[in-house]
């Protein structure tokens, strides 16, 4: 049975008669930028996480970009991160003049070791950026405390975490902002590039704001050097429609990844992901290490089954941050996930049959 990855069109499929309908209004309305669409997104799902502000943009990537410039990161700062992510969390750190501090990874997790933050920190030290990868928390706790310790904000990577809780709380709400993506894959994803910033700082939401519309706080009269960052208003209107179903969507794939480690436990050349206890991830993907990978990869794809690695390259050693000055084992546990982990098909509207389909080709795989 073939299993795409992911699969959106399926989801829209499933609300499709509300969201054309929604998107008829927004249509008929005349009102395409920022505006009423906009500013409701914001007020819904600041109500929703149970944050006082919500600042909608471009993308996650400008969400990361416009907090650390509101917070004051530039030239010759330094912001500590995770080598294992998506390079936007990395790039721009760099894109603001300041430079990316590595710290490497928890191996069960895969998400940034907060014990070895601490030790980092120095007087150049701006921020410190962890990445809630797979959907899966960070230790939150740790960080608010380092940041409690330091005086360091911590700005939230959410961008793959939408609907994921940590102690209960949703995670995004932990530091002095946090960073959603909305690209349409996400666990709360638009129908093309989106992104927002969440706080309960007055001013750094004053300041976002201001940013993301060519550093305007009042229309033509540019107070800094900003950006055309904004929220779509077109996107607003679906997320505002999607938002309803984020907590359904989010327990199915629950759901799905149960089942998985159900199937999946014990079988030879498979380590899952371990779910440390307070931690709720929302998960965007389905994630393991493996034995094998390339092989098992071409396995998969050879029965059209969807499979991904995320991601096959620590930061670190790419051309892009050679800069940095970094060599082959200066984050070993980093560079031991990127060489075996393999993400599996996940989405909300999953069967039981593709899922057992996905399940028995990767056991007899191992077996075979």
């Amino acid at each position: 049975m073939a299993v795409p990855l992911m699969d959106v069109a399926a989801e829209y499929r499933s609300i499709a008669h509300e969201i054309d309908d929604h998107l008829s209004k927004f249509l008929d309305s005349g009102k395409y930028t920022l505006g009423p669409y906009v500013e409701r997104f914001e007020e819904e799902f600041a109500e929703y996480l149970g944050v006082e502000y919500c600042v909608g943009v471009s993308s996650g990537t400008d969400a990361l970009l416009l907090s650390l410039r509101a917070l004051g990161v530039g030239e010759g700062d330094e912001v500590i991160t995770t080598p294992f992510t998506f390079v936007a969390s990395a790039d721009v750190i760099v894109r603001l003049g300041a430079r990316p501090v590595f710290v490497d990874v928890e191996p069960g997790t895969l998400n940034v070791n907060a014990d070895a933050i601490k030790n980092t920190i120095n007087p150049k030290t701006a921020a410190i950026l962890p990445v809630h990868l797979y959907g899966m928390p960070c230790d939150l706790a740790k960080l608010r405390e380092i940041a409690s310790e330091t005086g360091v904000p911590v700005v939230e990577d959410a961008a793959q975490a939408a609907g994921s809780r940590y102690a209960g709380r949703f995670v995004g709400t932990f530091g002095e902002a946090g960073c959603f993506s909305f690209f349409p894959t996400k666990n709360l994803g638009a129908y093309g590039d989106g992104g927002a910033i969440v706080t309960d700082n007055a001013e750094l939401a004053e300041e976002v704001r201001a940013l993301r519309v060519h550093g305007a706080k009042r229309k033509n009269y540019p107070g800094v050097i900003g950006y055309k960052a904004r929220l779509d208003a077109m996107q607003a209107a679906v997320l505002s429609v999607k938002l309803r179903y984020l907590n359904d969507w989010v327990l199915r794939k629950r759901d799905i990844v149960n089942a998985y480690r159900e199937r999946l436990t014990g079988v030879l050349g498979v380590t899952l992901l371990e779910e440390p206890e307070g931690r709720e991830p929302a998960y965007h993907q389905f994630t393991a290490r493996v034995e094998r990978r390339d092989e098992l990869m071409e396995h998969l794809q050879s029965r059209d089954i969807g499979c991904a690695v995320y991601y096959p390259i620590p930061l670190h050693v790419t051309e892009a941050f050679g800069f940095l000055g970094h060599k082959p084992g200066d984050f070993p546990e980093a560079e031991t996930a990127a060489a075996e982990v393999l993400s599996l098909p996940l989405f909300s509207q999953m069967t039981d049959g593709q899922l057992d389909s996905v399940c028995s080709t990767v056991e007899g795989f191992y077996r075979g």
